[in-house]
């Protein structure tokens, strides 16, 4: 047995389920989409193969099915916040994030993994990225966070929560290790990173300090405008409200 959760049930329904709640309720804006197509590219890139040697590139056909285009200045990256953001970007109306795309979406708080040789899903256990760092989740939203930086353009937000143990940019991260290469410096024109602290939280990292400092100097070194900014008032609104 692994040590992650398994299979979450009616994997298959939820799936298709919500890539048509996204076509024609969410964004029926990223036209039609055949959505049984894209449950078996999405199955089969996992299914029958050892849970531990799937890669990102398994998910290839997928992203090509569930693909449409990012509008510019919408893009929200994030580390350590999900649910904040899910709420801030309001599926896609004031932002989208990666989980607001039709390829995160359909993914987002899943679970999944398959066996070797066999053609059936694992309910009872799937393996942590502690346990081997090529499942099926862990490559999945790799292939996603590189398709959705290379896709993302104008001006580029990204939401890191300043009470984060160990700093708001986790070093390794998503942000870090896969998004951040795969951004395109020709299609983005300014970089505003904002640094939200929780309600009741510590306030242990901020702009211009410890690792947000790292982070801005990173990303001025690879040439791009950035702008910080300490617990947005926006973002703090809906902290509050929460």
């Amino acid at each position: 047995k692994w040590k992650g959760e398994g299979t979450t049930q009616n994997l298959e329904s939820i799936v298709i389920g919500r890539c048509y709640d996204y076509i024609r309720i969410v964004n029926p804006a990223v036209g039609e989409k055949n959505c049984s197509q894209i449950w078996e590219a999405f199955k089969n890139a996992f299914i029958n193969k050892d849970p531990c040697k799937i890669l990102p590139k398994d998910y290839e056909l997928f992203i090509n099915l569930t693909f449409h285009t990012i509008p510019p200045n919408k893009s929200l990256f994030w580390e350590n916040n999900q649910l904040l953001v899910n709420s801030f970007a309001d599926r896609g109306r004031r932002y989208m994030s990666l989980g607001d795309t039709l390829f995160g979406f359909v993914a987002d708080f899943l679970y999944w993994c398959g066996q070797a040789d066999s053609p059936g899903l694992d309910y009872e256990s799937c393996p942590t990225t502690v346990e081997c760092e090529n499942n099926a989740v862990e490559s999945f939203w790799r292939m996603a966070s590189i398709t959705y930086a290379q896709h993302s353009s104008g001006v580029i937000h990204v939401l890191l929560n300043g009470s984060a143990d160990g700093g708001a940019y986790p070093q390794p991260g998503f942000f870090a290790d896969y998004e951040i290469p795969n951004l395109q410096r020709d299609k983005i024109s300014q970089i505003i990173i904002w640094v939200v602290d929780d309600i009741e939280g510590p306030d242990i990292d901020s702009c211009g300090i410890n690792s947000v400092k790292t982070l801005e100097t990173r990303l001025e070194t690879l040439g791009y405008d950035v702008t910080c900014t300490d617990n947005n008032k926006s973002v703090m609104f809906l902290l509050c409200l929460d």
